[in-house]
Order: structure tokens, then sequence, then C-alpha cells
């Protein structure tokens, strides 16, 4: 006999409004399986798995955990009903350890010591059996995202979750611990847990899923074997029209120096030094990619060039030097000097999550004399242009009234870049651009980047995604221990050297270890020829 679907979604809706995120949506997902869900930013993905995990209540439809309906009104139905969930954003307590995490909200009485006792042993087991090694007594805020997302995992397999839903897990991730990550989803799998993967990447889908159902506008529209699919069948489902998947662009073509930066050094609070002595030039019309592991350095330039914090050194725009240290050294007088940023990390510097689309559309140009109205700002033109600008860049949904947090991650990204993008900087400062973003909107921004440097601008792209990297920059910059390792033109590169450079390896041993690589596979493949001799 067939086995019941660990989860049947049957005739869902969900309206937020006007808005129709889920409209009639069924989907069956089959236990011990991994299944991937995609869809563009804001075709109701992340809805859904809230109706399922109980944070919204469905306007219509039932939902069935095997083959057993159930009424789930909130997370801990969810949590009884067997389903633990991962968000993009953790929701973890930052000065917690990992143990106090792990146990919050599923303590065995009023005495902490015994859940504590209980959940210690509990780990030790988890991570042995599921490559989850992470330090019980660690503190959140000293853990990599990485380790984080570790102990999100902890806590829903704690709970004896069977169902894991995975809302965009490796959105900030490093590529290897993207890697680590999926090697723990197939030992969960393998014990028999159901699993459902939400993700705008399809490299992603094609590695790790058995089955992806494809939604758009709120609607399921496909469900197929992802065996029998291609990343290009996906992504034209995904937004209804072919899609081009790689970067299309002419070679650049590069004219003065626009950007200078020489022995640029910085020193954070705790006194470690995050910055050792940058040089770098950008040009007039070129991109130049910054490739590292999160956490070398490429985040405190972006900050220091866009006037979030201070350092020694020089940097010079048009050959004029700027203040590094002094009153005159902030994201104003950088935006006045033709230096546009795009920060690596929205929620927290990018926007300001309460007030609407629209004022967050005009944040840092609020003092544009074309937005001013005598003595104050011009709200209806400021909307009008905030209109034009989701319109532009297809923000779903396109009320410029609604607030920021209102919008899914990538919808809040678009928001971000066209403030940015729209004011014609010299200098363009773009930090993870495609975060959380879908395949249609990922093709939009690359082109707008490639756009902006066609008409002359300067550059300077960081992503932790290599393939970004490779794809759109003209040159890249490799950053290890707040260091440049090495510069590379793409057609000359590729990803092994790029990762050996990641990992702080020089260009001489780098040189030695490609060598070795390459010397190890030609005998690996005389040995195959011998065999079949």
């Amino acid at each position: 006999m067939t086995a019941a679907p660990a989860i049947e979604l049957k005739g869902i809706s969900k309206a937020f409004g006007p808005v129709q995120a889920n409209k009639d949506i069924a989907i069956r997902v089959m236990p011990g399986t991994i299944h991937g869900i995609i869809g563009e930013n804001g075709a109701g993905k992340s809805t859904l798995m809230s109706i399922l995990y109980g944070f919204y209540k469905a306007d219509a439809g039932e939902i069935w955990i095997n083959g057993t309906k159930k009424d789930i009104t909130d997370s801990q139905a969810a949590i009884d009903a067997g389903i633990g969930m991962v968000f993009q954003h953790f929701k973890l307590v930052q000065n917690f350890t990992v143990l106090e995490n792990v146990i919050l909200g599923a303590e065995d009485g009023a005495m902490l010591r015994p859940s504590l006792a209980k959940a210690r042993g509990v780990l030790k087991q988890l991570a042995e059996e599921y490559e989850l090694n992470v330090d019980p007594d660690a503190l959140i805020e000293n853990l990599s995202v990485g380790h984080q997302q570790r102990v999100e995992i902890l806590k829903a397999l704690y709970r004896e979750a069977d169902i894991l839903i995975l809302d965009e897990p490796t959105g900030v991730l490093t590529p290897a611990e993207a890697d680590h990550l999926f090697r723990i989803l197939e030992g969960l799998k393998r014990e028999g847990k159901t699993i459902i993967l939400i993700t705008h990447k399809l490299r992603e889908i094609m590695e790790i899923t058995d089955t992806v159902s494809v939604m758009r506008r709120g609607e399921m529209t496909a469900t197929v074997k992802t065996a029998e699919t291609s990343p290009e069948q996906l992504a034209e489902l995904m937004v209804g029209r072919k899609v081009l998947l790689r970067v299309d662009k002419k070679p650049a073509q590069p004219k003065d120096t626009i950007l200078e930066i020489r022995d640029l050094r910085h020193t954070d609070s705790a006194g470690v030094e995050r910055l050792k002595g940058i040089s770098l030039d950008v040009r007039a019309g070129e991109i130049v990619g910054l490739a590292g592991v999160s956490g070398n350095g490429q985040t405190e330039l972006l900050r220091v060039l866009g006037g979030m914090t201070h350092a020694t050194g020089t940097i010079r725009v048009n050959g004029q030097e700027i203040d590094l240290t002094g009153q005159h050294s902030d994201g104003q007088s950088r935006r006045a000097r033709g230096i546009a940023h795009v920060p690596e990390d929205r929620h927290h510097e990018g926007l300001i999550l309460p007030f609407s689309a629209w004022e967050n559309t005009v944040f840092g140009y609020h003092r544009d004399p074309a937005i001013q109205k005598g003595p104050l700002m011009d709200n209806a033109a400021i909307k009008a242009e905030a209109q034009a600008k989701m319109d532009r860049y297809d923000v779903r949904p396109p009320n410029p009234n609604l607030a920021a947090r209102n919008f899914s991650g990538g919808n809040q990204q678009k928001i971000v870049l066209a403030r940015e993008i729209e004011r014609d900087p010299d200098i363009l400062l773009i930090g993870q651009p495609t975060r959380g973003v879908d395949i249609g909107a990922i093709e939009f921004i690359h082109q707008e980047i490639v756009r902006l440097r066609d008409k002359g601008k300067a550059m300077l792209l960081v992503s932790v995604e290599l393939d970004e990297i490779m794809s759109l920059s003209d040159r890249i910059a490799v950053m290890f221990d707040g260091q440049i390792m090495g510069e590379r033109l793409p057609s000359e590169t590729d990803q092994t050297e790029l990762g050996l450079l990641m990992a702080g390896v020089t260009d001489t041993q780098g040189k030695r270890a490609i060598d070795a690589i390459e010397e190890n596979l030609r005998a690996k493949e005389a040995r195959e020829a011998s065999k079949h001799a």
C-alpha cells in the first residue's frame, strides 16, 4: 500500500487585504523526500509555509499530515504535528547559549537544570548522527552564520520534528557552508525525515531535491520530478517567459581611474585589525568583483568606502582625496561625492523596516532640493517617484505605502537597489546584490549593473556567490584576512584558483596546488584507461 503523503495541502487560499498571496494551492509532499518549492519573490512561497507552520491562518483550505487532517492554529500546533521550521532570518536569542536557545519554549518544568542536562545529551547524539557539531555552551552572537543555522535545525530536531521546512537556507551561507548543509539534509532524508526546501537557486534545486513545485503569483503552476526537468524549464515556469541564465555583456571599455584606495586600514571596536593595508583601483566603465569567504574584510571595506566607519590610509575619488576620520566622513559626504552604496545587510543598514516603502526610497537623499517643497519634503512627488521605481524594478506588491518589513526579502532588496542605482552615481558599491532574490529579478539586477558599467560608472561588487563574481566582474580581487591576495581576469582563472586564494593560499602556492591537482587527475585518468585496455 502506498504511504500517505507526509504533507498534503488542499485548496489553501490566503489574502492580505487586496493582495491574494495564495490562491487555491494544492500540493503533496511524500515522506522521506526533499521537496523544493521555487518561485519569484512575492510568489507566495513563504506565506504558504507560514500557514503550514501556524504563523498565519488560511482563509480557506485543509492541511493533512501523514493522512490525518490537522487544524494548525499556531506554531505550537505545528510542532505538536511534528513540523519544524528554519526561517531565512534566524529566531535566536543572541546573548543566550546554544543549549539555552535549544530548550527555549520546550522546558520540562520550572527548574532549568534538568532541561539543560537533557538537552546536552540529546544535542550530543544529534550532532554525531547528522554532522550538526556545535559547542553547546557557545553564545549565539559568537557563532558564524552557518553554525547559527545548525542551532536552528537542532532546535527543530530536539522537538522531534519529522517534517523540516527551510526558508532560503543558503542565502547567508558561504559555498562551503552550503555544501555542508546539503550533507546534513541528505543525512536527515536517509533517516526518514521529510524536508521542504524553499529557495530561488536553481543549482540547489537540481542538486539536492527529489521533487520540485513551482509557484507564480500565488498559484501552484507545476510539480515535477527534479530528474525530469532542467534549470531552463524551471526558470521559465517561475517567471512565465524564457530567462537568460548567464550574464549577457560586452567586453568592458575601462577609462580613467575613478576610485583609488591606498594602504587602507581599519581596526574594529574590539581592537581587531579588519583591513590590513588594502590598495585597489577601480576605473570608469568596469566592474571589479571582490571574492572571499564572508568575514575576511569585504564588509568593512564597503563600510569604510560608504562612510559608515572610520579608517586610516588614502581614498581618492576622481583624483580628490576624501576625509576618512574627520567630521566630513559619513554617508552623506560620500553621496555628495558621487558614491552610492547598497549595503550587504539590507535589514540593519539598507532599510528602516517600520517605515513605508516610499520613505525608504529617499533615505540618505532626503535633502535633495528636487524633492523639497519649501522647508518640507514634497511627499506627493516622492510617492510618485517611488511608485515609478517600484514599477520599473517590479517590486511586489507595488504599493509604496506598505511598510518595508511587509515585503519579501527579494523585494526589499529591489527597493534598496532602486534607491541607489536611480541616483546615477559615479561609483556604485554593491554588497550581495542578489541575496535572497529570485531568478527573474537576478537577471534584471545583473542587467542594471552592466547598464551602469556601460554608462561609464565605476562598480565595486562584493558577493559570496562565486558564479556571480565570475560572470559579472571584469576584474576580480580576492580578499583573505583583511588583505588582497591577488587579482585575476575572469577569462584567465577558474573557481579552483579563486578558492585557493580565498583560503589564503598565495599565488605561488596556488599554482603548485593546481598543478598537483591536475597531475593527480591525469594520473587517475591514466589508471582508468589502463584498466579498460
